[in-house]
């Protein structure tokens, strides 16, 4: 099952106590204080997997606690420092404070992550000795662990996104142009997950293009499959719009094009200056009218448009190499910055603690 998000509490182990002792030797009656630290809580380490391709094994466990430090003991002994525990997730997921949403790391480059980190020590009793006070009988607790609640966010890492309404021929685009192999049908939402395939331009060169289930009007607002993965568009730094030029299902093709850029726009506004190159598929269905009507409308609004017939791969050639082109001409894949934390859930997080 595809899983993309998930919201897990995470706690870091806690210092250890300081130990109160007293060195005890034969024949020496009272000797100095030698209570040893406590030893430091465990953290909480996120770690990229790229053997996940889902969120789906924190469906099943949401709390995460790493091992508390052990107290110290006499004859000056640091307790045990309590182990990290590591969470794997796959690449790409963005980890988010869960009450502000705010970026607290994106898993993309970053390999390992420190959430949160576990309470030192507390001080034993030789470290309270002074020349006034040579036999203190009080040493520190040890120092909470950090926690809190944390929202988990897989966004995938393509650098192109296939968009467009349902059955226009997202699937059959990928699986002809890569070695991905999706489900494919005649009747909508035949995808159901988003399906990542490798595009080889030669020599070496390849990119990495995303299938994105079907959107339909309505989708920034939940309608259909939309909002599920809209998320996903958001890193692609190319989208290839397809449309069903051939209007087959009664739909107008200009105005699929201006419906589904609109639930982009409403999604996240910055997908308009996302740029797109307009596919329009099945040609084998379509009057030479049809396609050239279309074809001069998306021009006349600064769109490169393609005509293909992706089950049979007419067309898809010209289209990944133009694809390809524009790729050297843009940013690398969006990579979310770390934000500030708000005071209120920096408040609650130390309230926690108590």
């Amino acid at each position: 099952m595809f899983v993309d998000t998930a919201n897990i509490k995470i706690k870091a182990g806690d210092g250890g106590a300081g130990a109160v002792a007293f060195h005890r030797e034969k024949y020496v009656a009272s000797g100095g204080p030698d209570g040893g630290d406590g030893g430091k809580g465990g953290n909480i380490v996120f770690i990229v997997d790229d053997n996940l391709a889902t969120l789906a094994d924190f469906r099943y466990k949401r709390k995460y606690t790493a091992k508390n430090g052990l107290p110290g003991e006499g004859d000056k002994k640091h307790g045990k420092n309590g182990a990290d525990l590591e969470i794997r997730v796959p690449r790409g997921t963005v980890i988010r404070e869960a009450t502000s949403k705010a970026v607290i790391a994106d898993m993309s480059k970053t390999e390992r992550f420190i959430a949160a980190r576990g309470g030192k020590g507390g001080w034993g009793n030789r470290r309270f000795a002074t020349s006034t006070r040579q036999a203190p009988r009080f040493s520190k607790p040890g120092i909470p662990g950090e926690e809190l609640e944390i929202s988990l966010e897989l966004k995938l890492l393509a650098d192109v996104g296939l968009i467009g309404y349902p059955s226009v021929g997202k699937s059959s685009l990928i699986s002809v142009v890569s070695q991905a192999k999706p489900k494919i049908g005649d009747y909508h939402f035949t995808t159901l997950v988003p399906n990542l395939g490798v595009v080889s331009m030669g020599q070496g060169n390849s990119f990495v293009i995303a299938d994105i289930p079907g959107l339909i009007e309505g989708a920034s607002e939940g309608i259909g499959l939309g909002h599920e993965f809209l998320k996903h568009v958001e890193r692609c730094r190319l989208l290839i719009h397809i449309v069903d030029v051939s209007g087959f299902e009664g739909r107008n093709p200009k105005e699929d094009f201006q419906k589904i850029n609109e639930e982009l726009i409403k999604f996240n506004p910055e997908l308009s200056e996302r740029p797109q190159i307009v596919a329009g598929n099945k040609i084998d269905m379509a009057q030479p009218e049809q396609i050239d009507d279309f074809k001069n409308w998306i021009e006349a609004q600064g769109y490169e448009y393609y005509s293909i017939c992706a089950p049979i791969a007419e067309g898809t050639k010209e289209l990944m190499q133009a694809v390809w082109n524009k790729l050297q001409t843009l940013p690398p894949i969006k990579e979310y910055k770390a934000e500030e934390i708000p005071i209120e859930s920096l408040i609650k997080m130390i309230t926690n603690l108590k």
